[in-house]
Order: structure tokens, then C-alpha cells, then sequence
């Protein structure tokens, strides 16, 4: 009797191998904006998803049914679907792949709902479009009359192919990208290269690593690190040390605003009239060219940037992933200077796993949404609007204990920037992008509200004993957007101007100060911690931490991004490409060699330092005679 079920089943496999493939590949050429610089490339990028595919779908010859095998092949299918459309949907707010942390973030997905809508499309059904043809195929091929299992020859020489193709994938790709697997921290070249599916097994033996790195972990790395972040410690500024002693710090972090908006319009329209105003302004210092330097963690990011002038992690929020590490953050060094520290921020307490990660940072108080009242008309879909959650939190200023430090986090001018008619105080933009369109009109609502809250502080008498700061926490317009970005700016959004549209606006005011100004020192959200500190005439020479003060004739003028691009004074490195700015076009990669070696070990000692936990050991780390020596004689 012939045998009728091996070809059918094999028939079926070959269906649900190129229905998967092709799907996965049109997806990356549709949903994924990533540059393909020649032909060896898109053909990497058009077979890095078939060996992983032969592999996991190879399985089915080995299922004893007929019904087995077709179960096994939807089931498959049916995660390799979630874990594609989970990174499309992502993707589309972020410009940037999932990783296994934020995937585990379950407790903020309740938070999520509104920006998570907004990010669905219609056509998104067709993502599920290999489950149906797998069924369908199964269906119209039919179960075979006859049982036979595939011959052990053939599935030796299937696999053994797929190990083939997998090591074919990987030589290509190693050609084309030296150094390939070196590179945790730029997802896009992992996917555009490994593939998708090859990348989320790559990024589960990370996370893997970065928790046995703790469990391993007994602070004789501190030393090479310390040596490093010692010999770059910038001294402060003597005229500028201590400008603030004994004042209350206020630092607001303003949701998703970047600098170019600023001093600009919109058809006409101010977007920022106030915050425009404080650039001219004599107690005020504006800095134009402070960037973000933000991760995945997005906001939370930026916060423990603020807080510890340590760079976040590549894979996930290190609110959450490293939630439990001691940390010597600027509101512990505060509070050991008599503050009483605070967060102020009108959401959930769990959300990016706060409520712990504050105790970590040592904060005194956090004042979640369970502080504030909202009342019918505060509320907007992350949370309280900002002019009475602003409003509000002067209030609870004026009964804490002075001085006291108080970090607030902005929520209207969040994606997907939607706003109740009456607080709409400028038309919307015109492009063919409605988060664009949008982005103006809630960043002008944040504008008005950072002005009522300066009155409001005048009022309580609190204004006059204040330092203030506020900084963009990280970009609200991605490169998703580029084509309406490019419509407004009046010119093409290039790798290097992408890079540029990481400025956030930074602006430090000292009522009474007189003497501010406009300065273009290149800085980012790592040199806050020690620039603050050294304001209030709080030194950190002893501190770890990869900052320096943006005031010092000493302070590092460069900047370092998460995925590796990097801005000095002479060049940017971003999209694979070493721009010269005095001619802003790419030059000689070697221009950027330098630079890039300071980079990549910049990131792994700020790595090594959060996946070890090795603060622990630095906090508690006995001085020596000689050491206490050498401190006493400096």
C-alpha cells in the first residue's frame, strides 16, 4: 500500500515554513523602518527568519498523528504571530524592537490601554494570515488513510540543512556586520541581521547573563570602573558651586518635549510662549543642545539617569528589572544633606514598578495618584492633566518640611496626545500624521501649565527660596514620523538630523540669580545628577557615577546614546555613519574610532555596574589606611 500520510505532511510543512516566512518578511519590509544599504544585506534580511522557522516547525515530524502535527503547526504559528505583532505594535510608538523584560511588564499594561489603541490599525488582522493557511491547507490535503512516520534519515539530513543555513546566516552577517553579537544594545541590527525570531533567543541568553552577572558579582570589578569614572571627574565651577545652597530643589520632568519647539511656531502659532520667555530670561539657563539619552524605559529612564548619572540598560527598564539594586542616588546624597526627598507624579504607584524602585533610590515620599484629587474634568488618559496636578502639588508643597527636593513628572503632552476641547489653546498642525498634528497642541497646554505653576509658587512664598529644573524626559515624536517631521522642519529627516531631534530642552532656574544666559555646551540627562548637586555645594568627587557637571570647564562634552550613536563637538555616529558637522555630510569612519571605543566601554562599566549590583559593595567597601591617607592629603 502506498504511503500516503509522509508527503502530505511534509507537504503541510513546507506550507506553514514559506506562509511564515514570506509573511515575516513582508512584515519587515512594511511595519519596520529599517536601512538596507545593499543587496547582500536585503538578502540576509529576506532569509534570516527561514532557519529558525525549519527549525521550530521541524518538530512536527516527529508528532505521532496526523491531527498532532496539524495541532503542533497552529499552535506554532499561532506564538510566532503574537511575537511578531507584539513587536509591530511596539514598534510603532517606540521605533524599536520588544524585549523579554518589557514583555514581562504585565503590571503596566493596565496603564497602557489608550496608547496601545492608538497603535492599531485595520488591516492588522492579515498579521494572522499564515494560521489560516496552515488550516486551510490541512483541511484540503486531509488526513492520510495510512500512518508512517518520517524516516530518521530525513529528518537528520532536514536538520542538519537548517543547522547549515543557520551557520550560512550567520557568516553573512558577520561579514557584512563585524562584531555582530558585541552589539546587545542596537536591537535593529540584531533583527536586520539574526532575524526576529533568532533575536528574541539572543535576548533571553542576555537577560540570562545580566542576572548571573549579580549572582557572580563580588565587587572586584568596582576598581577598574572607579579608576575610570575618577580619572573623568569634572571639578566644579567655583563661582557657579553652591550658587543654590539651602534652597528647595524642583525638578520637573516635562513629559515628551523636545527642543524644536522651542522659540518656534506652528502655522503661525506659539507653541511655548512661556518657556520661550525663561530662554531670555535673566535668573534662567537654557541649554539648546542637551539630549536624552533614554532606552526602552522611556520616562523611567530618565528618571534613574536624573538620579544616579548611570546610562540605562539596553533590554528593558531598569526600574523594573533591576528594581532591588543599591543605588546612591542624588535624593539619597540630598536627603544625607538634610531634605526631605520626593516624587510627585499623578499615576498608579506600580507603574514602571515605582513604588519600589523609590525605596531603592532612598526617596522619602511618593506622592502617586492617591495624593491628588481629581475632580470631573482633570483627568486625562494617563493620568491627571497638569494644571491641577501642578496646582495641587504647590499646595503640598507648601506643607512639606524645607528644604525639601521634589521630582515631578509631567503626564498631558504624552502619546497619544489627546486633549478635552476647552484646554486646546492652538489649532492642530496639518501634516499627513495625526500624532504630529496633535504633539503641538498638548506640549502648548504643558506651556501654560509650567506658567501657572510658577505664579503658583510665587503665592505660596515659595518661589524666591527654589532652584528649579526642568528637562524634556525623552522624544514624543519618533522616527515613525519622519515624513510629517520632515514636512514641518522643511527639509528631509536624515540619520544625522534624526540624531539631532534627541535634544530635549534643559532649563535651570535661580530666582534672583541675575546672571543667566543661553549656552551651548553639549550635555545630556547623565550630567543632571552631579550639575545639581554641585548647585547646592554638594560635592561628588567620591561618587560613581559616568556624569560631569555641565558648568565645569572640565564637563565632558559628549553624548552618549543607548543604541550606541554618540554626538561630540566634531561628529555624530549614527546610522552606521561618521558625520563630520562642520560639513554635515559622513566622512572618514576613523574619525569616530576613538570615539566609539570610549562608547562601547562607557556602556558596559554602566552595565556592569547595574547587572552586578556593585554598588553594593562600593557603598560598604572598607577604606584602607593608606587610602584614608591619600583622601586626607588631597
Amino acid at each position: 500500500m502506498a504511503n500516503t500520510k509522509r508527503p502530505k505532511l511534509l507537504l503541510l510543512l513546507a506550507v506553514a515554513v514559506v506562509a511564515s516566512w514570506l509573511k515575516t518578511y513582508i512584515t519587515y519590509k512594511t511595519s519596520f523602518n529599517m536601512a538596507i544599504d545593499n543587496v547582500m544585506q536585503e538578502f540576509i534580511l529576506f532569509i534570516n527568519p527561514l532557519c529558525f522557522l525549519l527549525f521550530i516547525y521541524g518538530f512536527s515530524m516527529y508528532m505521532k498523528t496526523w491531527k498532532g502535527t496539524v495541532r503542533y503547526l497552529l499552535i506554532t504559528s499561532t506564538i510566532m504571530t503574537i511575537i511578531l505583532y507584539a513587536n509591530v505594535v511596539f514598534y510603532r510608538f517606540y521605533s524599536d524592537f520588544i524585549t523579554l523584560p518589557v514583555l514581562f511588564q504585565t503590571n503596566n499594561f493596565g496603564d497602557l490601554g489608550s496608547s496601545v489603541l492608538s497603535s492599531l490599525r485595520i488591516h492588522d488582522p492579515l498579521y494572522f494570515a499564515d494560521i489560516l493557511i496552515i488550516w486551510f491547507a490541512a483541511k484540503k490535503l486531509g488526513e492520510p488513510a495510512v500512518k508512517a512516520a518520517v524516516r530518521p534519515m530525513f529528518r537528520r539530513i532536514y536538520f542538519v540543512g537548517t543547522a547549515a543555513l543557520l551557520v550560512l546566516n550567520l557568516g553573512l552577517a558577520e561579514t557584512e556586520r563585524p562584531q555582530l553579537l558585541t552589539r546587545s544594545f542596537d536591537r535593529e541590527l540584531l533583527v536586520k541581521n539574526l532575524g526576529m525570531y533568532n533575536y528574541h533567543l539572543y535576548d533571553i541568553y542576555i537577560q540570562s547573563k545580566s542576572h548571573a552577572q549579580r549572582a557572580l558579582a563580588d565587587g572586584t570589578e568596582l576598581t577598574e570602573i572607579e579608576n575610570y569614572t575618577s580619572a573623568n571627574h569634572a571639578e566644579p565651577d567655583p563661582e557657579m558651586f553652591g550658587v543654590a545652597e539651602g534652597r528647595n530643589v524642583i525638578v520637573v520632568s516635562m513629559e515628551s518635549l523636545q527642543t524644536f519647539v522651542i522659540n518656534n511656531d506652528m502655522n503661525g502659532h506659539e507653541v511655548t510662549p512661556f518657556l520661550n520667555s525663561l530662554t531670555q530670561d535673566e535668573d534662567t539657563f537654557y541649554f539648546p543642545n542637551f539630549y536624552h539619552q533614554t532606552g526602552l524605559g522611556k520616562t523611567s529612564d530618565s528618571e534613574f539617569l536624573v538620579e544616579n548619572s548611570l546610562y540605562p540598560l539596553s533590554g528593558g527598564a531598569v526600574f523594573f528589572t533591576h528594581g532591588g539594586n543599591t543605588y546612591n542616588s542624588m535624593a539619597e546624597k540630598l536627603g544625607d544633606n538634610g531634605y526631605y526627598t520626593n516624587v510627585m507624579h499623578p499615576n498608579g504607584k506600580s507603574f514602571w514598578n515605582r513604588d519600589m524602585m523609590y525605596k531603592a533610590l532612598e526617596v522619602d515620599h511618593f506622592y502617586d495618584i492617591e495624593s491628588y484629587s481629581v475632580g470631573e474634568g482633570d483627568a486625562v488618559n494617563w493620568g491627571m492633566k497638569d494644571i491641577p496636578f501642578f496646582e495641587q502639588s504647590a499646595d503640598l508643597m507648601a506643607e512639606m518640611p524645607q528644604p525639601f527636593y521634589s521630582r515631578m513628572i509631567t503626564l498631558t503632552n504624552h502619546y497619544p496626545f489627546t486633549l478635552d476641547e476647552e484646554d486646546k489653546y492652538i489649532p492642530e498642525y496639518d501634516s499627513n500624521s495625526r500624532t504630529l498634528n496633535r504633539y503641538f497642541q498638548t506640549v502648548r497646554y504643558m506651556d501654560e501649565a509650567l506658567k501657572s505653576f510658577f505664579d503658583d509658587l510665587k503665592e505660596k512664598g515659595l518661589y524666591d527660596n527654589s532652584i528649579i529644573v526642568m528637562y524634556g524626559d525623552h522624544y514624543g515624536i519618533s522616527e515613525n514620523h519622519n515624513k510629517a517631521m520632515s514636512m514641518y522642519l522643511g527639509e528631509e529627516v536624515t540619520p544625522l538630523m534624526s540624531a539631532e531631534l534627541q535634544k530635549v530642552p534643559l532649563f535651570i532656574h535661580i530666582p534672583g540669580y541675575g546672571e543667566g544666559e543661553t549656552l551651548d555646551t553639549l550635555a545630556g540627562q547623565i550630567d543632571l545628577r552631579p550639575t545639581i548637586l554641585h548647585l547646592m555645594g554638594i560635592d561628588t568627587k567620591e561618587d560613581l557615577q559616568f556624569g560631569t557637571d555641565i558648568f565645569s570647564p572640565e564637563h565632558d562634552e559628549s553624548v552618549i546614546f543607548r543604541d550606541g550613536r554618540f554626538i561630540t563637538p566634531e561628529n555624530i555616529y549614527a546610522g552606521e555613519m561618521c558625520y563630520d558637522l562642520s560639513t554635515r555630510e559622513a566622512g572618514d569612519p576613523a574619525a569616530c574610532e576613538e570615539s566609539m571605543q570610549k562608547v562601547q566601554q562607557e556602556l558596559k562599566y554602566s552595565d556592569m555596574v547595574i547587572n552586578g549590583d556593585l554598588l553594593r559593595f562600593y557603598r560598604n567597601q572598607p577604606v584602607s589606611g593608606q587610602e584614608l591617607e591619600l583622601r586626607e592629603a588631597e
